[in-house]
């Protein structure tokens, strides 16, 4: 099994949805296009990203949204070097279809009470629905390893509450770790680095905007 040296987990850059909440009224989520300083700070990803990577090979998978294939493009990576794939589990979270801003904002008012991996949107997605779709992508990407000719490093281009859950999944994080994490930034990300052991390791941990409070023998 050719596991890779690195999994890295990139954010799309601040998108128009980003910065106005009202733009889900007219457009689909999946539409949404970077702003000027999302793609600002994806080229500033990118110059990073390669330095990172060098002249080595990589896989890449990416969110179909709109914005997650902008960012992948403004990193600028090497063509002869990356083997890309559009990988539809890696999606944002499903809110519903047409967005009324209002009923949106509700609904995250009562996600927050009630928790965000619990809480299922009318029409959308639950945290615990997607983290069932990530789960099923890391059984193909696990298969992928198989090839003893995988490269070195994955790119993962996604959106922030799915990158939190790959983690949890990965790691086997508790429904209490996973509700006391922020979000990281736009076109930020983190690196699970494989270490001599065979274990990967988180690079830097994820924000907490609270404490987890565990119900008991998981936590």
């Amino acid at each position: 099994m050719a596991r890779p040296r690195r999994i890295v987990l990139l954010r799309h850059g601040e998108s128009v949805g980003n910065v106005d909440d009202t733009v889900y009224e007219r457009e689909p989520d999946h539409a949404l296009a970077l702003t000027k300083t999302g793609l600002r700070q994806a080229e500033e990803a990118g110059h990073r990203l390669r330095e990172m990577f060098g002249n080595e090979r990589i896989s890449a998978y990416v969110s179909p949204y709109r914005r997650a294939h902008q960012t992948f493009r403004s990193l600028d990576l090497d063509p002869g070097n990356v083997r890309i794939r559009e990988e539809p589990r890696l999606r944002e979270q499903d809110w519903g279809n047409w967005q009324d801003r209002d009923d949106v904002r509700r609904q995250k008012t009562y996600r927050d009470a009630y928790g965000h991996f619990f809480y299922r949107f009318a029409q959308g997605e639950s945290g615990a629905d997607v983290y069932d779709r990530v789960g099923a992508f890391l059984e193909s990407l696990w298969r992928s390893f198989e090839d003893p000719h995988h490269p070195p490093n994955v790119l993962i281009v996604t959106h922030g509450l799915t990158m939190r859950l790959f983690c949890m999944r990965w790691f086997h994080w508790s429904v209490a770790d996973f509700e006391s994490l922020s979000n990281p930034g736009n076109a930020d990300w983190r690196t699970l680095i494989l270490g001599p052991d065979g274990r990967y390791v988180l690079d830097r941990p994820f924000d907490r905007w609270c404490e987890p409070e565990p119900y008991g023998v998981t936590g």
